[in-house]
């Protein structure tokens, strides 16, 4: 199974980012992300698979998941209409100035279960839902105060479960954290140009074959099938914008629109005509 290595930009301002229905139950995305991850899906039956756990659930779920655990998308192959809230939470959230604070006791002994995978049960769910559909509507600090008082609650939940009796391994050490967090910031900031190999070699400081055998060890992606995925990704984003497909090609980086469309329907499953008439019409 394939694993990909996620890249989220937290809200401007804040070490929290929101996602409200993504709406990604046709695509099959295993992945994991250095963010921990806070999510709850309403209104429909599917499954949890989180590291190596994997059960269905009814109704509704609330999930709080660890650093690099790789995760399936809760809504994959959900055909009901569903609410969905995905919360994530940056690695160093918490840190220094506020490790030693006794108040926070609580939620730092959380945030180190999270590495296990916890689950929440339907007591914990209903009080927890309702106030993640309500975070889109705060500001940065106001958020950021109730995702404080959201994990005090999910610390002394009683009806909360792990999910593996271990923590799941982190893969990656901070060498390798920052060197890829290098790399994805070059991305950022270049896909829509054309990005040399060589060039992020160099600024790896590994040779070009080193490089791709790091790059592929670490995502399970070549580098040019990761940022095929990045460029798709803002495809995405501008075509349920508005842009046209021939906008949405060159806006993100593809040379060609041939080669887009080709890799857009093998990275989603669809053309990107079907994508944007399908999530209109949703």
């Amino acid at each position: 199974m394939k694993t990909e290595l996620e890249h989220i930009n937290p809200r401007k301002g804040s070490s929290v980012s929101l996602m409200i229905n993504p709406n990604l139950s046709d695509f099959f995305y295993w992945h994991f992300h250095p963010e921990l991850e806070l999510v709850y899906i309403e209104g429909a039956d599917g499954n949890r698979h989180v590291g190596r756990h994997h059960k269905a659930f009814k109704g509704s779920d609330l999930v709080l998941i660890g650093s690099f655990i790789p995760h399936l998308n809760f809504d994959y192959g959900i055909k009901t209409t569903y609410e969905k809230i995905v919360v994530h939470i940056q690695p160093d959230f918490l840190k220094s100035p506020f490790t030693d604070t006794p108040e926070l006791g609580a939620i730092h002994n959380l945030l180190k279960l999270s590495r296990h995978g916890i689950a929440f049960g339907s007591m914990t769910k209903r009080e927890i839902g309702p106030r993640l559909k309500k975070l889109e509507h705060l500001n940065s600090f106001e958020l950021f105060l109730e995702l404080l008082d959201i994990l005090n609650v999910l610390a002394g939940a009683r009806d909360a479960d792990l999910l593996h009796k271990e923590a799941v391994r982190n893969q990656f050490n901070s060498k390798d954290k920052y060197r890829l967090d290098k790399i994805y910031s070059f991305i950022e900031l270049n896909y829509r140009n054309r990005i040399k190999l060589e060039e992020v070699a160099r600024m790896s400081h590994l040779t070009k074959p080193a490089f791709c055998r790091y790059f592929k060890q670490m995502t399970k992606l070549t580098f040019t099938q990761f940022v095929n995925h990045y460029r798709v990704d803002q495809a995405k984003k501008l075509l349920l914008s508005g842009s046209n497909v021939t906008e949405a090609c060159f806006s993100s980086g593809f040379e060609s629109l041939s080669y887009f469309n080709r890799t857009f329907k093998k990275i989603t499953g669809t053309n990107p005509v079907s994508f944007r008439s399908r999530y209109q019409n949703r």
